[in-house]
């Protein structure tokens, strides 16, 4: 477990916040800790782009557990407003406070119900509010479109929020604020000149196998290393969705649950919904790497060439 630090101290050097991302589960390369040093001592926010699971979102969850800060997470998804990831307000409860104050002439109850107290606050406004300094996860912010993008500039270069009824809300503390995004659209240059950032892919064979072996030490080192290869066969070929680090993780796990002594293509086959998840897929993934396996292409322990 990483070694728990206070929410507002600062990494004394990449090299530090390498070994404590090491520390909190996450292997980084020298560009994630580089990244995610500069961020945290120069305030700045990060954008994190990629295909689909190379571990954009535990880099988040991460620097949460190594900084022993709050982690409050926005899943963006298409038509997300300003309603579902800044504020609304009680409408209910400002109904109630009219009825009960329907005496009083409109000026003084509209200024009543227009306050905190009727405030519901959504992730980006709790990030920015938060009493301690939190990380701010704005995951698969390339799901929203261009108008929710020009919401978040205010937020990400001035750590504010106006608010028509209240006036502008500063921080009370500085988030550290990761978006990610799997390039799925082009985002707004407006955006990215507010960010640093960093673009991550699947991992080299080694890396991934150290990863593999970080997260399932019980797996014969000769089994985790050609799991990492055929997973590096699948993900090169044509397929719906290519498996990610995290389902290499999960099929690390399944073979020592199922006391596996090799991976071959009764094994594959067994296993091999665990890392393909699509109809066509499987048909594809059985047809060019189970068959590799059954014809001994691959064999344990045997290094790459």
């Amino acid at each position: 477990m990483a070694d728990k630090r206070k929410p507002d101290a600062v990494p004394s050097s990449a090299e530090q916040v390498q070994k404590d991302l090491a520390k909190a589960g996450y292997l980084a390369s020298g560009s994630i800790s580089l990244v995610s040093y500069l961020a945290w001592t120069l305030g700045k926010p990060v954008l994190v782009e990629g295909p689909a699971g190379v571990g954009k979102t535990e880099l988040a969850k991460a620097l949460a557990r190594l900084a022993n800060r709050t982690l409050i997470r926005l899943q963006c998804y298409e038509g997300l407003d300003e309603s579902k990831s800044l504020y609304e307000w009680n409408y209910r409860k400002q109904l109630l406070r009219i009825q009960v104050q329907s005496e009083n002439s409109w000026d003084n109850v509209q200024e009543d119900i227009f306050s905190e107290e009727f405030l519901l606050a959504r992730p980006l406004l709790s990030a920015i509010t938060a009493d301690e300094p939190v990380v701010l996860l704005i995951d698969e912010v390339d799901k929203t479109d261009q108008e929710f993008e020009a919401l978040l500039l205010e937020i990400l270069s001035d750590f504010q929020v106006s608010i028509p009824e209240l006036g502008v809300v500063k921080a009370k503390t500085q988030p550290l604020v990761v978006l990610t995004s799997n390039n799925s659209r082009e985002l707004t240059e407006a955006l990215k000149r507010r960010c640093l950032y960093l673009w991550l892919d699947y991992p080299e064979l080694e890396h991934e196998l150290e990863i593999v072996e970080l997260h399932a030490p019980e797996l014969d080192r000769a089994i985790a290393r050609k799991l990492v290869e055929v997973m590096k066969m699948v993900r090169g070929l044509d397929l719906k969705k290519p498996p990610s680090i995290a389902e290499s993780i999960d099929w690390a796990r399944a073979l020592i649950l199922l006391g596996a002594k090799d991976i071959d293509q009764e094994v594959f086959e067994q296993t091999m919904s665990i890392i393909v998840k699509h109809r066509s897929d499987l048909d594809v993934v059985a047809e060019r790497v189970g068959v590799r396996l059954g014809d001994g292409a691959l064999h344990a322990g045997k290094k790459p060439g």
